[in-house]
């Protein structure tokens, strides 16, 4: 799979409710050739791993995954969390100020020689999270109000992937002030449910019982009004999107969802 550089749907997306580009970039090993993929079972941790403050200014944060080096940079604990968890930051309780507004650079090694899933990057992160910032935490189940995404009625408009199965997902956005336009390819519907989390408030709760992993495109505007708007073109909202492009539907509900109480939390000492 090689190098990936994210400009973050699934952290800045969430963390600051404001869409980044996030862009997929496949180079492999660098000599045309696919990077080699961790096995299914396999459980990596970091062979060795920094985590400094970060000296970026700008806001906006980057993933980079080529083979078993990981790199995350301008992240809050709070921006991890909600990767490594598939997290709403309604899902979090308990994280201290300082976890929400201070950014750290991560840069490590996996101990697994070749390059990890979805999965396995996440559980990375999570690894990171309990390791080098202390966190201690419980889950809980607690009713709350979610959004449920089901099949609609006359089924999925959506094109089965035929890559690596084991891949990461890649999303490639394109958006202005108004509206958002994204081609995904070897996508879940749990990486979709992860990737619009950002759009919505409340958490989403996959009931499409769908397996496999698909090539999509959704086309959206953030202006409900402007679509009702004459004579402009634009995409419907985020809801009728979803349903009239992909088959899916997101309906509100109540229904038990996990919650991830902070019972520690600390800065990382020296490396």
């Amino acid at each position: 799979m090689g190098l990936r550089m994210w400009g973050r749907a699934a952290a800045a997306l969430l963390a600051m409710s404001a869409w980044t580009a996030l862009q997929a970039q496949n180079t492999g090993n660098g000599d045309g050739s696919p990077a080699q993929m961790m096995a299914k079972d396999a459980d990596p941790g970091w062979e060795v791993v920094t985590v400094k403050p970060s000296m970026q200014l700008e806001p906006g944060d980057q993933v980079d995954i080529h083979g078993r080096h990981v790199t995350l940079k301008n992240d809050t604990v709070e921006i991890l969390m909600l990767i490594g968890y598939a997290a709403q930051k309604d899902q979090i309780v308990g994280l201290p100020e300082w976890a929400k507004t201070v950014r750290w650079d991560i840069d490590g090694v996996a101990d697994v020689n070749a390059e990890p899933n979805l999965d396995q990057f996440q559980a990375m992160i999570r690894r990171v999270l309990v390791e080098r910032f202390g966190l201690k935490m419980h889950h809980e189940s607690r009713e709350m109000s979610v959004l449920a995404l089901r099949v609609a009625k006359g089924g999925m408009k959506l094109t089965p992937d035929t890559s690596d199965p084991n891949g990461l997902p890649s999303h490639d956005y394109k958006h202005n002030a108004a509206e958002v336009s994204g081609t995904f390819r070897n996508t879940s519907m749990h990486d979709l449910a992860l990737m619009l989390l950002g759009q919505v408030d409340r958490p989403i709760v996959g009931q499409t019982d769908v397996q496999g992993r698909f090539d999509f495109q959704l086309r959206w505007t953030r202006d409900e009004a402007a679509t009702a708007a004459p004579g402009v073109d634009v995409p419907p909202g985020l809801f009728t999107a979803v349903q009239e492009q992909l088959g899916l539907k997101l309906e509100p509900a109540k229904a038990a969802a996990d919650v991830l109480v902070i019972d520690k939390v600390e800065r990382p000492g020296a490396n």
